[in-house]
């Protein structure tokens, strides 16, 4: 499944049911959707965890290693051998033409990502309210990604009270159409649930326990290691906080990671971000493996006695262990005890509002990329409480403005498949470059 992941977690978490649900009947649908829904709580991303979990469900810990742990690996890998081409051969006419097309492909997708999710979650003015201040406190006032999502769970528990109705979720339905259906654990867990499978305190301890120490052993290494290694220990610093944080999927988490390591850190610059997501968008794997090629350009521009591209990848495999490790945690700790995180109210209205949130976090990536892909300048103007982002409308790129209006299009209109919509911009992306 790792393998065949492409298309973003929606494309994924159908893989996963024609797979599992309906041709090895390992699980039935309503377990599926069962999981899914708790996975849908937590922050990272949603197919990883689904995978995890649905392992852990069938042999437990080990399970959920070997599941989790090998969705993930194609898509490392991928994206790892891309990034050293990237950086190597970067500058040849023919990989920098088609990264020139694959950034105005990535702005039609997260467009059409845009509309997509907006159209599901945004059912009344409550929600949609909480999406326009989520982009106005973003592009607008340069607020912190973790406080507008604070400040959107406060909003769904207290909003809770006042209008129930407002901020309550409709159930997120694996497959359209599927007919309910028992698979094999159902039928074994008719039978008892294994001990493994119930709550246990000691049991909890203990996988917070060593999931933490793996957590942290990146800053433990390379902190022994001395100052000249910093720059790993701040990824790992800032991609835990990620981590922690992301609720909502990839979509969500790059516009945070796009304030952070491009303005704040100075990683890698706007047209790399993209060229970034690009690689994330065309291999296999969860799209969060964007974070992965942040890691590795950091640490490649800051390489100190190691070489740039050895640098980049230990700043890739230190990105990936923190931005994983989490997963694991989230799933083995609270898996025991779905039911009871299900049935609170309170927990899902705050969820509510915090997808309602993203939706407006999903915006400002939107405008953002926009903003650095059909124009060549844009300008930061200092602006109440932060900065505003302006275009120089002289510089508009009209080759990246013809090559994204036609690949939103094709996406919109014409629901062009996601490949066939990249490989179309990569190609127009080519011709462009080597005629010019």
């Amino acid at each position: 499944m790792g393998l065949q992941s492409f298309g973003g977690p929606a494309g994924q978490i159908a893989v996963m049911h024609r797979i599992l649900v309906e041709e090895k009947k390992w699980i039935g649908d309503s377990r599926f959707v069962h999981a899914l829904n708790y996975c849908m709580l937590l922050p990272g991303p949603e197919a990883q965890q689904l995978a995890t979990y649905i392992g852990w469900l069938l042999h437990g810990t080990r399970g959920g290693l070997a599941a989790g742990l090998l969705f993930v690996l194609p898509g490392f890998l991928s994206i790892l051998g891309l990034s050293v081409v990237y950086v190597v051969a970067g500058h040849v006419p023919v990989v920098a033409g088609v990264f020139f097309g694959l950034k105005a492909a990535v702005l039609a997708l997260v467009a059409q990502a845009l509309v997509r999710i907006a159209t599901r979650i945004l059912k009344n003015r409550t929600l949609i309210a909480i999406a326009a201040s989520s982009f106005v406190a973003l592009f607008l006032f340069s607020a912190p990604f973790p406080l507008v999502v604070a400040g959107a769970a406060l909003i769904g528990i207290v909003g809770s009270r006042i209008s129930p109705v407002a901020f309550r979720m409709n159930a997120h339905a694996a497959a359209k159409g599927s007919t309910a259906s028992e698979g094999v654990l159902d039928e074994l867990l008719n039978h008892g649930t294994p001990e493994r499978m119930k709550p246990s305190f000691k049991g909890t301890v203990r996988v917070v326990a060593c999931c933490g120490l793996l957590w942290i052993l990146p800053f433990a290494i390379f902190a022994s290691l001395g100052n000249e290694f910093q720059i790993y220990i701040t990824q790992a610093t800032f991609f835990s906080k990620a981590a922690v944080v992301t609720f909502g999927g990839a979509y969500a988490v790059l516009s945070y990671m796009a304030q952070e390591a491009v303005h704040r850190y100075a990683w890698l610059t706007p047209a790399q971000m993209m060229d970034g997501l690009g690689l994330a968008e065309t291999t296999p794997g969860p799209l969060i493996m964007v974070a992965q090629f942040v890691g590795f350009m950091g640490a490649y521009h800051n390489p100190g006695s190691l070489s740039p591209v050895l640098a980049g990848v230990v700043g890739a495999v230190v990105t990936t262990w923190v931005t994983f490790v989490p997963c694991f945690l989230w799933i083995f700790a609270g898996a025991p005890y779905v039911e009871a995180l299900r049935r609170n109210e309170k927990l899902s209205a705050a969820l509510s509002a915090i997808t309602a949130a993203v939706v407006g976090v999903i915006a400002n990536l939107a405008l953002w990329f926009a903003l650095h892909v059909l124009f060549r300048e844009v300008t930061a103007i200092p602006w109440v409480g932060g900065t505003l982002a302006l275009p120089r409308l002289a510089s508009i790129d009209i080759a990246s403005t013809v090559i994204a209006t036609s690949a939103l299009v094709a996406a919109l209109k014409f629901k062009l498949k996601f490949t066939w919509l990249l490989l179309g911009a990569a190609a127009s992306g080519l011709v462009f470059t080597l005629l010019h």
